[in-house]
């Protein structure tokens, strides 16, 4: 879980230049670990579904423009997937 702040910690200093808060869950924290595991590879297994699980569809949401400079997203887990509210 401690790569999973580590790596969270550079999506969030992305997300400061647009003031968005990124708060995640204890389960989704452990689910990331959990997804992105990978001993083999290292952390690079986890950068990519920190993307494709928060980066990605945050960057949907910024374009759509439902979610705007100064909104605080929370990442949770809903029926065991990454959710964002």
């Amino acid at each position: 879980v401690e790569i999973v702040t580590i790596q969270l910690g550079s999506l969030r200093s992305r997300l400061a230049a647009r003031r968005i808060t990124l708060d995640v869950t204890q389960p989704a924290m452990a689910l990331l670990a959990h997804q992105g595991f990978d001993p083999a590879f290292g952390a690079r297994p986890l950068k990519r579904t920190i993307q494709r699980e928060i980066s990605d569809p945050m960057a949907v949401r910024i374009l759509q423009g439902s979610l705007s400079d100064g909104d605080t997203v929370t990442v949770d887990v809903v029926d065991n997937c990454i959710a964002l509210r």
